[in-house]
């Protein structure tokens, strides 16, 4: 990266830094309706040099994209423009900064190298984002926290890339910890560490390679849908804050004030996903991986037949590997269309199981998966 920096600027890089991907154990689609989730950040990420320059533009190179050249734009003013390609996740951070009273008093030379298959749904953007945020916040010493920085990378993605992500995955990448997940109350931000003990087991993602897109999904539709069911719900329940307020009994008891059968079945979705969440880690910290396996199955189900974001490739993987010895867990992870599995094995059986699925799921869709075994990292940092 050193070498490619100097190549591409002509001057030496002042500091570098680590942003990770996330995975979510559980939680999917619970972020926007005010519920639990339960991510943590992955040692697959992005890293990034960075050196200040005399002038007022950002240079910014990604050695993933090389034939994208060296995007340049100036750290003001800035919209939304299709030409900029990815580089408009981290041009929408400045923008950020700057509506909010940060602007910035100099330009900068990035070169950044990741790790994360592309749209693979492991918070590649989010990745990206919270790193930006963190090279402008030391770059120019503004004194924001953390979670300062993981707000407004979600502002970034919502208000300037146009995806209306909720605040999980900026959340997973800023404020990860080694060796632990994070259980996220997404309504208040209260959140808590709890440790991921996995004796003789290991996280293991495996990427479908059909790669989806967020902004041209049915994404946002799913957003909309479970606004309007909750708005339907406040009509006999006007104080209700979201979806993952209710039980699941409560829910159950208010069903029938949805009108539309699809809306009714994705609000089931966000509220048992949610009470779920919620069961899976009091399994994990009583040390019930078994049990915490099932609700993992149970929470791909929901977003298949509920939620209807799963589709044939991550149905097909998740599906061979609840067939396989030594899985304790597996679903889709991220907002599905596409995207990866995280499943949860015994390390003996990693490599029968990526042998396994990698010829079930070829025979079946015609090309072959991606594995990668993740640790859990800490969260966006410098690394100088």
């Amino acid at each position: 990266m050193r070498q490619v920096f100097v190549r591409q600027f002509d001057q030496e890089p002042q500091h570098s830094y680590f942003s990770p991907g996330r995975v979510n154990l559980i939680g999917e689609h619970t972020d926007y309706n005010g519920g639990h989730v339960f991510p943590c950040a992955i040692s697959l990420g992005t890293y990034a040099m960075a050196a200040g320059r005399s002038d007022y533009r950002m240079r910014i190179f990604s050695m993933n994209l090389p034939d994208r050249g060296v995007i340049e734009f100036p750290m003001a003013g800035l919209s939304y423009d299709r030409e900029r390609d990815w580089a408009n996740y981290p041009a929408g951070v400045v923008r950020v900064f700057e509506e909010a009273g940060y602007p910035c008093s100099h330009g900068l030379d990035i070169v950044v190298n990741g790790t994360l298959p592309n749209g693979a749904g492991l918070s590649s953007s989010a990745s990206l984002e919270v790193l930006t945020a963190l090279i402008l916040n030391e770059t120019f010493s503004f004194g924001l926290s953390m979670v300062d920085l993981v707000r407004m990378s979600q502002k970034a993605e919502n208000t300037f890339v146009g995806v209306n992500c909720g605040i999980m995955d900026q959340f997973a990448v800023g404020m990860g910890k080694k060796d632990c997940a994070i259980l996220l109350n997404c309504q208040t931000l209260d959140y808590r560490y709890s440790r991921i003990d996995l004796p003789d087991a290991s996280i293991v993602i495996t990427n479908t390679n059909k790669p989806h897109s967020l902004a041209s999904s049915a994404y946002n539709v799913r957003r909309a849908q479970c606004e309007h069911a909750l708005n339907e719900l406040r009509e006999v329940r006007p104080d209700l804050p979201a979806l993952g307020a209710l039980s699941n009994e409560e829910y159950s008891r208010l069903a029938g004030h949805i009108f539309e059968q699809l809306e009714r079945q994705r609000a089931r979705h966000a509220v048992f996903e949610n009470n779920r969440t919620l069961q899976a880690v009091e399994a994990l910290e009583q040390k019930d991986l078994a049990r915490f396996g099932r609700l993992m199955n149970e929470s791909h189900v929901s977003l298949r037949d509920d939620y209807d974001v799963t589709g044939r490739e991550l149905d097909t993987l998740a599906e061979l590997a609840w067939a396989q010895d030594g899985v304790i867990g597996s679903r889709m992870t991220g907002a599905g269309f596409g995207g990866c599995t995280v499943s949860l094995v015994k390390n003996d059986a990693i490599p029968e199981f990526k042998e396994r699925v990698g010829q079930g799921y070829t025979e079946k869709i015609g090309y072959a998966p991606s594995f990668y075994v993740a640790g859990i990292a800490d969260g966006t940092h410098r690394i100088d």
